[in-house]
């Protein structure tokens, strides 16, 4: 079954020309296909509804990074905090410790 398909020529900002691009390459579909998918969610109202991108994807990527580290480290949810000065004297211990070695 084909879908008789009309031509239309629209101009939309060099911002969104560049982004339709990229986001078509992306998802391995046409700029044509990606408009035509668009439209539809308009027209079904599903335009509030979040589509899942490669940033979605990757944004999950990284919660679940942290919750596993934050469970590796027993749960702590405290930033870390340190000073320059204990910095700079953790390196320098070390320094010494490798100097004894040698």
């Amino acid at each position: 079954m084909s879908t008789q398909m009309v031509r239309k020529q629209i101009y939309i900002p060099k911002r969104q020309h560049i982004l339709l691009k990229q986001l078509a390459k992306a998802q391995g579909i046409s700029e044509s296909e990606l408009i035509r998918q668009a439209i539809d969610r308009e027209i079904l109202g599903e335009v509030n509804q979040p589509t899942k991108t490669a940033h979605h994807t990757a944004w999950q990527e990284i919660v679940s990074f942290i919750r596993e580290r934050q469970q590796a480290v027993g749960g702590a949810t405290q930033p870390l905090l340190w000073d320059r000065e204990a910095i700079y004297a953790e390196r320098e211990n070390r320094w010494v410790e490798e100097k004894n070695e040698d």
